[in-house]
């Protein structure tokens, strides 16, 4: 299909672009941006009125868990990624934590192999750090990164031996991929199922301190340094973790960082209903840590905005408070939380683009994240005013573990499209 979008704010932050332009789009690649281009003659031409939209780079988000292979009860392969399109998501990066786990080139090349049967939103893997995500052994990161993996990552599971996460970190700087930890000293986290706080207190339900995340970053940064590896922490969500990766950034380390939309939307407070929803890990944190996270979006310490969409369900999540999994779904409320932090004047619009295009795209290594000429057509449209109300009816995901059932969102992704075919429209 040949498509023409017309009229809407073109923000590429890769190109340094914020203009209104149109965008011309042939055989799935970038054909031209400029002024009023002409109608060509095609047999099959769709024409986008975008006036009063942002026409931006696909959005990517390099952190889902599809669950597919082994736990296609709480969302398949398919029906993540059309959670994704849904979301404005062009690409979407997978974590290792599925059964089996996706620790040897087999599963890679299967995760594959069904996204590409099932098309639309492109799907990148990451491989595991640790055989089985256990922390014992290294996976086989040299059959995986052939296999097609992007990064390295026991995600779900923190990797404790730091002995056998820096030797990931060594293959990883010898292969180009980022390791991306999740920071969680497990003895100090052990039992706890929300932040250890006031409210925790209050409700009677054991706590994870912030310490425990803070602790695990700073070691990661030490690694980092003494490896020369790229590490990315996931899920930013303590004061001191943000402080942590400044410094870092500070001292030009390799260092890069992402936050959720639950830890700069919601707080602890949120936990009081005791909705198995609110249930994630790392916990949801007081509003001094939200307040940070902010401040740690605005001034780039964190350069990313990742949805952490962990499925699972329903009988699952209607387990007691201390039994219930960790985890929400994300893929398709992420962008309009995101948008509500330039809504509040946090974030401007290219700065938000940035977070979720090139950011990510320089990060994982990926040939995406810009509107350049000649690049595949990878487009994101996005309507800052339009109201999106999050109803478990119409969610695409196979799962709807989500606290945000019910709100009205100002702002969403509203087309998709990938490689030059539209794959997700509200328009």
């Amino acid at each position: 299909m040949h498509i023409l979008i017309r009229g809407g704010r073109v923000i590429d932050p890769a190109q340094g672009l914020d203009r209104h332009l149109d965008v011309w789009i042939a055989d799935g690649k970038i054909a031209a941006l400029d002024k009023n281009l002409p109608l060509p003659p095609a047999e099959t031409l769709r024409v986008i009125d975008a006036r009063g939209c942002v026409v931006a780079p696909g959005f990517i988000d390099m952190h889902t868990h599809l669950r597919e292979p082994g736990f296609e009860h709480k969302e398949t392969i398919a029906t993540g990624l059309a959670a994704a399109a849904a979301g404005g998501f062009t690409a979407v990066a997978a974590m290792a934590n599925t059964q089996p786990v996706n620790d040897t080139a087999a599963v890679t090349e299967y995760m594959l192999q069904r996204a590409a049967a099932v098309g639309g939103t492109r799907l990148y893997p990451i491989g595991a750090v640790s055989q089985g995500l256990r922390g014992k052994e290294l996976a086989e990161i040299g059959s995986m990164h052939r296999a097609g993996i992007v990064a390295l990552s026991d995600d779900g599971m923190p990797v404790m031996n730091s002995r056998l996460l820096r030797r990931a970190m060594e293959y990883g700087a010898m292969l180009g991929l980022p390791v991306i930890s999740h920071c969680e000293d497990q003895t100090l986290a052990a039992g706890g199922v929300m932040h250890e706080g006031v409210v925790s207190t209050e409700l009677g339900l054991p706590g994870i301190p912030a310490a425990a995340e803070s602790i695990m970053v700073y070691r990661d940064v030490q690694l980092a340094a003494l490896t020369g590896a790229h590490v990315h922490i996931a899920h930013l969500s303590t004061a001191e973790a943000v402080d942590l990766v400044r410094r870092a950034k500070d001292k030009g380390l390799p260092v890069t960082a992402e936050a959720c939309p639950h830890h700069f939307t919601l707080t602890d407070e949120a936990v009081r209903g005791y909705d198995t929803n609110t249930k994630v890990n790392p916990p949801l944190r007081p509003a001094a840590d939200v307040e940070a996270v902010k401040a740690g979006l605005q001034d780039g310490t964190i350069e990313v905005i990742a949805s952490d969409h962990a499925p699972h369900h329903a009988a699952e999540k209607e387990q007691d408070y201390l039994t219930a999994p960790f985890g929400m779904i994300g893929l398709e409320t992420t962008v309009s939380l995101a948008l509500q932090l330039y809504h509040e004047g946090l974030l401007s619009l290219p700065q938000l683009v940035t977070k979720f295009t090139v950011a990510p795209a320089r990060i994982l290594g990926l040939p995406h994240g810009t509107l350049r000429v000649g690049s595949t057509a990878d487009v994101t449209i996005l309507d800052p005013e339009y109201e999106l109300v999050v109803e478990a009816a119409t969610l695409r995901s196979r799962s709807k573990n989500s606290p945000f059932l019910g709100w009205r969102l100002r702002g969403a992704a509203v087309m998709t499209i990938v490689g030059g075919h539209i794959v997700f429209e509200r328009l």
